[in-house]
């Protein structure tokens, strides 16, 4: 291909030619030449002309829709592409392709708005540079929220993340001092089945070892983010474990043969250097759970540490198809990158469900990937049968395994987030912490709940016990940060999420909120510059009307919470209450909370224990909504 700007055909039906044409703007605004029959000019042959355009295009990206489906046009074009491994299809209204086209990923703008710059067509970008076998462009920084699944329920983090931790990790900004004898990295196994495509087989099996291992409490299991900052660095196995404050290292690689998986491993003594296990096993990929834990049984022998039962685990599946989607799923899930890839991981745990409806661990998976389409995507119509299936299929989960973690983490989330039933959360996420205190997820959602609920000295112990399991990850600091600050100790808060910033300097919301315990501490220059780093918008307006009213800059409070306003509408009806609380319009904030309340803001969440809604606290209308949800 020349090095000229590359074409992309665009296939629609007649009737979605509006849509179409801001699919075209959007694409032509991010580089690429655009050919659609609307360019055809009057007494040209119209099937010669597509045809050639069509052979002649790098690309062809197809606009699937309740339209188009029953166009033969456009199945022929999108037949085209396919063959020729240049397709790139997308939904308009969330219409599935027809058989023959369900290949693919679909990528959904069911909900776009148009915007060049949106997840959608950054999703797009990347797909239509992988179908031109062009390195996709880097990812966008993910906006992330406070208690969205982003940070309470996500189990990787962003490449930006992990690059930023290997930046602290060789600088040494967390000095690991001397490392605890019980403590293991799982470095990310080596995928040598010579497809790229398979990478998801050994990612998944890395992470499914690191889960076996974090459940025995008599060792102290590294998380994926802190272990991952390693990845393809230089080093020998005691600077590696010197670094990662950690005494031993797990690492190894993954060949798959058909429907056999060939698992080399390698247990090292971070003090030393030295192996001292190994082993090279072959099994049927049906076999992989019952591995896993024969694979955390010989190392809890190696290291001399007693299991606390020989029981297998319940939760998994010996069924091939169910554990392979479920593998896709969780690498769809985990990427964290857009809708598109939050439905195509929903759509995978189906599968697995399909092919093994007792599956457990892909129920509980299901639950949190619906909860996370919810949460971020989701129309108001939606959330509520959202949400409902979200707990059912978590509450499903348990039934099938009540001593795995995860099914209890799911169905807390879901009530706490979904439907703000602090109550009826409580038992759920006690359950998820006794029975996952080893995983660093699991630690940090169970910590964010507990100062919520006013539980603070549960949560600074939790906290804490997140921040030894996975020190590299910004987004553990930026909770700890968060937790000192609604328990009053704005001054630690700060340290915390400049540790989250020298991690991530990118990250989402940890200038706001860095800035917003600088407001409390009264440091307003200081403040200011901190918010004006700041990318989520809502989070920095917030900020900025709370801090140029108490500055006495009277225009930039009012235009801040105007824009506010205008930008966010309801979605940010909580943060209006915070800031009408800080201008002292007691009345005003508490008739923002009840609305949001009769909406389902889940910022709600926050409101027991967030210090810009202090002025309210004698008011018993404010009372009453923390008494009504739970708090009290």
């Amino acid at each position: 291909m020349s090095s000229a700007e590359p074409t992309i055909f665009l296939s629609y039906a007649h009737r979605d030619q509006p849509q179409a044409r801001r699919v075209a703007k959007a694409l032509e605004r991010s580089g690429y030449t655009i050919w659609w029959d609307a360019l055809i000019e009057g007494g040209s042959r119209y099937a010669a002309t597509i045809d050639e355009a069509l052979q002649k295009a790098d690309a062809v990206v197809v606009l699937w829709s309740r339209h188009s489906i029953e166009s033969d046009w456009v199945r022929d074009e999108a037949a085209q592409g396919r063959d020729r491994h240049r397709l790139v299809p997308l939904t308009l209204d969330g219409t599935q392709p027809p058989l023959g086209f369900r290949q693919l990923q679909v990528i959904d703008l069911s909900h776009w708005r148009g915007r060049a710059d949106s997840v959608q067509m950054e999703a797009v970008r990347r797909a239509v540079s992988i179908a031109l076998g062009q390195d996709p462009p880097p990812p966008r920084a993910v906006h992330e929220t406070l208690l969205t699944r982003r940070q309470a329920v996500a189990a990787g983090a962003a490449a930006a993340v992990v690059g930023g931790g290997l930046i602290a990790w060789q600088s040494g900004l967390l000095a690991p001092g001397e490392a605890e004898a019980r403590s293991i990295a799982v470095l990310p196994f080596k995928n040598l089945s010579g497809d790229p495509r398979q990478s998801y087989l050994s990612e998944g099996l890395t992470e499914e070892i690191r889960s076996a291992l974090s459940r025995n409490l008599g060792l102290l299991v590294l998380a994926a983010t802190s272990s991952n900052a390693v990845r393809d660095q230089p080093g020998d196995a005691r600077s590696v474990a010197r670094k990662l404050g950690v005494a031993h290292l797990l690492d190894g690689s993954v060949q798959r043969s058909g429907d056999r998986v060939r698992v080399a491993m390698n247990l090292a003594d971070g003090r030393t250097g030295f192996s001292t296990w190994s082993e090279s096993v072959d099994r049927k990929l049906g076999d992989i759970f019952a591995f896993q834990s024969e694979i955390a049984r010989s190392i809890a022998q190696a290291l001399s540490v007693r299991l606390a039962t020989d029981a297998p685990v319940a939760g998994g599946t010996r069924n091939v198809r169910a554990y392979e989607a479920y593998l896709r799923g969780k690498a769809l899930y985990n990427l964290a990158k857009d809708e598109a890839s939050d439905r195509a991981a929903r759509a995978n745990f189906e599968l697995a469900i399909g092919a093994d409806p007792r599956f457990a661990l892909a129920h509980a998976a299901l639950s949190r990937a619906i909860a996370s389409i919810a949460s971020t995507h989701a129309e108001a119509r939606e959330l509520k049968p959202l949400y409902a299936a979200a707990v059912g299929h978590a509450e499903h989960a348990i039934a099938l395994a009540p001593t795995r973690a995860e099914g209890h983490l799911a169905l807390a989330y879901a009530r706490f987030a979904g439907f703000l039933d602090v109550r009826g959360a409580r038992a759920a996420y006690d359950a998820a912490y006794r029975y996952g205190r080893g995983d660093a997820d699991i630690v940090l959602l169970y910590a964010i709940y507990a100062v919520r609920t006013r539980r603070f000295a549960e949560a600074r112990d939790a906290i804490e016990r997140a921040l030894a399991l996975d020190p590299l990850n910004p987004r553990t600091w930026r909770a700890a940060g968060s937790i000192a600050f609604a328990s009053g100790r704005a001054q630690e808060a700060i340290s915390r999420f400049d540790k989250a910033l020298a991690l991530n300097p990118a990250m989402s919301n940890a200038h706001a909120l860095k800035g917003y315990a600088l407001i409390r501490l009264g440091r307003l220059p200081e403040a200011r510059a901190a918010l004006d780093q700041e990318n989520s918008a809502m989070f920095r307006l917030t900020g900025l009307a709370i801090y140029a009213h108490k500055a006495k800059d009277a225009a930039l409070a009012e235009a801040s919470f105007r824009d506010l306003v205008a930008q966010e509408g309801d979605a940010a009806l909580y943060q209006q209450a915070q800031v009408l609380a800080q201008w002292g319009r007691s009345n005003d904030a508490l008739d923002r909370l009840e609305r949001a309340r009769a909406v389902g803001d889940s910022g709600l969440v926050a409101l027991a224990t967030d210090p810009f809604l202090a002025p309210l606290a004698n008011e018993p209308r404010y009372r009453g909504l923390v008494h009504s949800l739970g708090f009290a």
